[in-house]
């Protein structure tokens, strides 16, 4: 499961599709419909937020949005529209892996994304996370890590 902290701007059509799927995924894990994925590490900064059911809808809402604006088609009534808007933080060196992680997969799947991302120094997170000064995130898998940032 990969719940991106960058804004969903910067994904491919795969890219985008799968975080509309595992979202929609986490979403029942966080609100308890179902068993499996409970325990999984990306779901620690929700389930730490205060609102764990507020924050999943407000990031599927942005996922949403972007979809809109780039043609897609996902089920707007997947998502709870009365949350209340809040911020979440993320630092800045987990931007910098999910940034490098993106990239590798992007090389491949959409060449010409590549290139616009490779050469983007500000790089906006979702919509959810403002980026705070910091270490990769302690969620984040730990045998990736050692391959992204130096």
């Amino acid at each position: 499961m990969r719940i991106w902290s960058l804004h969903p701007k910067y994904l491919d059509t795969k890219g985008l599709v799968a975080l509309w799927r595992e979202s929609l995924l986490a979403k029942q894990v966080l609100e308890g419909n179902t068993k499996g994925y409970k325990n999984h590490p990306q779901l620690n900064r929700f389930k730490n937020s205060g609102d764990v059911v507020g924050c999943i809808n407000q990031y599927l809402a942005a996922v949403y949005e972007n979809s809109v604006e780039r043609g897609f088609n996902f089920n707007k009534n997947k998502i709870n529209p009365n949350f209340m808007p809040t911020r979440l933080t993320v630092t800045d060196k987990q931007i910098k892996f999910e940034k490098t992680h993106l990239l590798k997969k992007l090389e491949t799947r959409d060449p010409e994304r590549f290139h616009k991302l490779s050469h983007k120094i500000k790089i906006d997170p979702h919509p959810l996370f403002r980026i705070i000064d910091g270490e990769i995130e302690p969620w984040e898998k730990q045998n990736m890590q050692t391959t992204a940032i130096s």
